[in-house]
């Protein structure tokens, strides 16, 4: 292997190391015993393997579309190959008159059957006997395939490798009690059957222990930040309930709490009182009252005499935040103030004052909270609100504005499902609220496509006669983009086409306005002054307006489950029946018809999760945490659920033996865990 195609490898494939090539994992094997007739391709053939004569091989097109093409003869018929990458180099490995051996996608062109891009490789007599089983296909790139590193070189390379290492250069990492327990077979025999399977159960039991191992070490790493969390880490303690807590549960608490919140409460106040910080992810789905549990929890920091500081990702949501906060503790001494991007700076100063003198008890903010000269007294208690919105060196900042790390509770109204739950947060205790407040109606959601649009507006001014209001959402995929901007500026003046003033008022809001702007806007809507409210997903989160029970989601198909879930979880906030409208052209996409099926159907945010899991894969979920959590290379936490339960459990099993992983079946796991140091992105909240 030379310079070239080395650094080649490294750039396309990030494969730099001897363990990176033996880790570079085909996606399928193909059974190169049987060798088919030309005369066998037909429209429903898909990969096909046969052997022939090269005949005519000669380069057609120009300077703008080159290509070259051959023909295979068999005994059966012609065969037609074409490649149009890579030419120069194909073409000097190919000699006419020879026998190969073709494997490829077969598909028809002009009514002859064809195959773009074979595999090609000159016909000996062992292959003509088919005395090579399973051949592993690997993952490769055109500009690696035009440098003669296609899936079969790659191939080739591995096979040298597997020559030349031995046993003791593939230490086993696994404890052999759960080797034995398991019936796992040994690491080096798994990495060797996975490139070439002796047969096909033999490959299914190289991959079953690779995926086991990936899954194990995943969840050894989280329980071990969780399990060393709560041994070694201080915390501040809060261990009573006083005066500002009880009279406010006695006296203004402003509805009876569920079962599930009185549970999440007494989770979190056994966590704050035993010297040790906590770490916790609130879960729960759209008005769960994730808020209150909250204020709850800041009062009982207060009460022990601690500052509390809830940080939310935007302003309007901070806003939100601090609104409802203030209303329901107006009848406490317990100052409640707001700092943002857009605070005055007397407004600022004061704060500062007042945090630094230990004064201020409660502080909502943005971004803002962490700036170097907001600095507090004595900080105990941090709430992040969907904190998949921040960095981690962002939200770092505000731990160390305490010199007692201060408890964290990180709040998402992004239901997260177990799976993910047990592998990306592995490292956090979590609480789920899991039951809505008594009084909630659920959301009557139903889809309609863009010939209805009629209909669905003279339904809308039905419903904003009887004294409602209603939210029309647009997609706006980049605030910045000009085109998207157009169209939400084309639907505000479709939507003032169907509601004229000055019978009707409308409100818009979105990304390209001033924070002043927006709150405007958006204060005209919460006040009654306009009955419509038109924007983009800025509305998502933390917007609440009992009195709007209509929404309306404008090209529905362009959206992610979760992102419509919590769009419609905007209405159904009041006392009235809700509707949640998916609008959207009338030509979709199977995933885009599965998602509308899913939302129309299913209410429960958690049930929604996993559905998105499954249809997007856990890869592409938004904020499952800056982390190497999910970077696995053959497990899957969706398809492979059962073996992730069971990897869970031999972890909790070997942990709860010994924490440390000193006895002798487990030195060679901790070792293992130390060369991987380097190469872990610790994902750890603090």
């Amino acid at each position: 292997m030379g310079p070239q195609k080395g650094d080649l490898l490294k750039k396309e494939l990030s494969i730099f190391t001897f363990r990176d090539l033996l880790e570079h994992f085909p996606y399928r094997h193909v059974d190169k015993t049987k060798i088919s007739s030309i005369a066998d391709i037909n429209p429903q053939t898909e990969y096909i393997q046969v052997a022939g004569v090269l005949l005519n091989i000669e380069v057609t097109g120009g300077k703008g579309v080159r290509r070259l093409t051959a023909q295979l003869k068999d005994r059966t018929g012609f065969l037609e190959l074409t490649w149009f990458q890579g030419i120069s180099w194909v073409q000097k490995t190919l000699q006419a008159g020879q026998s190969y051996l073709v494997f490829g996608k077969a598909g028809f062109y002009q009514n002859r059957p064809q195959i773009i891009h074979p595999e090609m490789e000159v016909l000996t007599q062992e292959k003509q006997e088919g005395k090579n089983f399973l051949e592993p296909v690997y993952p490769t790139t055109e500009k690696l395939r035009g440098r003669g590193l296609g899936g079969r070189q790659i191939g080739k390379l591995t096979q040298v490798l597997l020559t030349m290492i031995r046993e003791k250069d593939i230490p086993e990492n696994l404890p052999g009690s759960v080797l034995n327990q398991l019936k796992l077979i040994d690491r080096f025999t798994a990495l060797r059957q996975i490139h070439f399977p002796p047969s096909t159960a033999a490959y299914e039991e190289s991959v079953k222990r690779l995926k086991f191992e990936e899954l194990f070490m995943a969840q050894l790493r989280v329980n071990l930040l969780r399990t060393n969390r709560h041994r070694f880490s201080k915390g501040v303690v809060f261990d009573k309930v006083g005066e500002f807590f009880n009279t406010f549960y006695k006296n203004y608490l402003p509805f009876e709490l569920t079962g599930a919140q009185k549970r999440v409460i007494k989770e979190i106040r056994a966590d704050t009182a035993r010297g040790k910080q906590m770490n916790r992810l609130l879960q729960g789905d759209v008005g769960s009252g994730k808020t209150i549990v909250a204020v709850l929890i800041m009062l009982l920091a207060a009460d022990n005499g601690y500052q509390a500081c809830l940080m939310a990702p935007t302003e309007i949501l901070a806003k939100q935040h601090f609104a409802t906060i203030s209303a329901l503790l107006a009848g406490l001494p317990v100052s409640v103030q707001l700092l943002t991007g857009s605070s005055k700076k007397k407004v600022r100063n004061k704060i500062i004052n007042e945090l630094s003198a230990g004064t201020l008890k409660i502080l909502v903010g943005t971004h803002a909270v962490i700036e170097e000269v907001v600095q507090f007294n004595n900080l105990g208690l941090v709430i992040i609100d969907e904190q998949h919105r921040f960095g981690v060196a962002q939200r770092a900042r505000l731990w160390e504005k305490a010199e007692v790390p201060p408890h964290i509770l990180v709040m998402t109204a992004t239901p997260i499902p177990r799976t993910l739950a047990m592998t990306a947060y592995g490292d956090l205790d979590y609480s789920i609220i899991d039951e809505l407040p008594p009084g909630r109606q659920p959301v009557t959601t139903v889809h309609r496509s863009e010939s209805q649009r009629g209909k669905v507006m003279g339904f809308l001014k039905a419903e904003i006669d009887k004294g409602r209001q209603a939210y029309i959402v647009f997609p706006l995929i980049e605030e910045s983009d000009k085109m998207n901007y157009e169209n939400l500026m084309r639907g505000y003046d479709t939507v003032k086409g169907y509601f004229p003033e000055p019978k009707y008022w409308i409100s818009m809001v979105h990304g390209r306005q001033t924070s002043d702007q927006k709150e405007i806007n958006m204060q005209r809507f919460v006040t009654g002054d306009t009955q419509i409210l038109v924007s983009t997903t800025v509305i998502e989160v933390g917007v609440n307006v009992p009195n709007a029970t209509l929404m309306v989601i404008e090209s529905a198909e362009k959206f992610g489950l979760s992102q419509l879930h919590q769009l419609r979880g905007r209405v159904g906030r009041g006392a009235d029946k809700s509707y949640c409208i998916l609008l959207s052209g009338s030509h979709l996409g199977n995933d885009a018809r599965e998602r509308i099926r899913i939302m129309s159907t299913v209410s429960n945010g958690f049930e929604i999760a996993e559905k998105d899991l499954e249809l997007r894969g856990p890869g592409d979920i938004e904020g499952t945490r800056q982390s190497g959590a999910l970077n696995f290379k053959l497990a899957n936490i969706v398809q492979d659920r059962s073996l992730l339960e069971l990897a869970r459990s031999m972890v909790s099993l070997v942990l709860e033996n010994d924490a440390d992983l000193l006895s002798a079946d487990n030195l060679q796991l901790r070792k293992f865990l130390h060369e991987q140091k380097e190469n872990i992105v610790w994902s750890k909240i603090s």
